[in-house]
């Protein structure tokens, strides 16, 4: 049987922090800045938490052992 592999754009995209949970970026920021407000690129600018309904699938991506 064939191993399984880490998911190399997830492991790009996801950080994983110290009590388990995932880091993730906002979409929305590479252009167009014009179009938005200053308090939306602002928010847009912080990293955000994974959503517990996507913490399962992402994790297996991220590391296919545990």
């Amino acid at each position: 049987m064939p191993k399984q592999k880490t998911h190399r754009a997830s492991v790009k995209r996801f950080k994983i922090t110290a009590k388990g949970g995932l880091k993730r970026h906002h979409a929305y920021t590479s252009h167009r800045f014009h179009g938005k407000t200053k308090k939306q690129r602002r928010q847009l600018a912080n990293s955000a938490m994974v959503s517990a309904s996507d913490m399962k699938r992402i994790k297996q991506m991220l590391t296919p052992y545990k």
